[in-house]
């Protein structure tokens, strides 16, 4: 069943007041006819099921929602070069991600518009909706890479890097088996990885440096890679 993501302020009673966009793409683009259903999410934890009703939504009843992973995530991804956040934001959404925190490092090349924040946003209520999430991540403006790691203050902290002899973030995670955990934040670097100096600031922010293997990731693959496992524990 199709789902579109509403703003809380749409909700009238027990009617949805569609945007002209939303009107668009359920008559226009999925050819909905009066009386089809669908499911109205506000990206905050609530799906309403609703059938269309002219250029509203009449909202049939609220639904149980169990989607989310037990573990609050925050991703922390110094930005890649071109468009490759894009598919960190989607992919991420995807396996779960709670936040996501755009990083300024030493290394990063670009300096993003705020045309982009919303592009990501966007990206992200639509892979959301996709993916039957309960929630939309939240995607917050770009911050420096010491404003972010200063600001953290989860219990588990971790920071991937690709070269040194840390452990594995498997490793890290079998042996927090167990434990009452709700909140982790992980950080992955830029091209060509983070300096010595981000690594011994995040180390002093209470970072634990974590690998996630033997071979070097690409600036959007290792997100990915760090949510997948990160999410299979949770979810073992």
């Amino acid at each position: 069943m199709q789902r579109i993501t509403i703003q809380i302020s749409q909700i009238q009673e027990t009617k949805i007041l569609l945007t002209p966009q939303q009107q668009h793409y359920l008559l226009r683009v999925l050819r909905l006819q009066d009386g089809d259903k669908f499911i109205a999410m506000d990206g905050m934890g609530k799906w309403w099921l609703t059938h269309l009703k002219g250029e509203t939504g009449e909202i049939l009843e609220l639904l149980e929602v169990k989607t989310e992973l037990p573990v609050s995530i925050t991703l922390m991804v110094a930005l890649p070069k071109g468009n490759g956040f894009d598919d960190v934001v989607r992919c991420c959404t995807e396996l779960g991600v709670s936040c996501i925190v755009p990083v300024l490092s030493d290394r990063t090349l670009i300096n993003p518009s705020p045309q982009k924040l919303e592009r990501w946003r966007r990206i992200a209520a639509e892979a959301a909706e996709q993916s039957e999430r309960a929630f939309v991540p939240t995607i917050l403006e770009p911050v420096a890479f010491s404003t972010a790691v200063n600001a953290s203050a989860a219990n588990q902290r971790y920071i991937c890097e690709a070269r040194g002899n840390y452990p594995h973030l498997t490793k890290v995670l079998n042996n927090l088996s167990g434990e009452n955990i709700d909140e982790i934040v992980i950080a992955t670097g830029p091209e060509g990885g983070w300096t010595d100096k981000e690594i011994e600031m995040a180390i002093k922010a209470k970072f634990q440096p974590v690998s996630l293997g033997c071979r070097i990731l690409r600036a959007v693959t290792a997100p990915i890679v760090a949510l997948s496992l990160i999410t299979a524990a949770c979810e073992a």
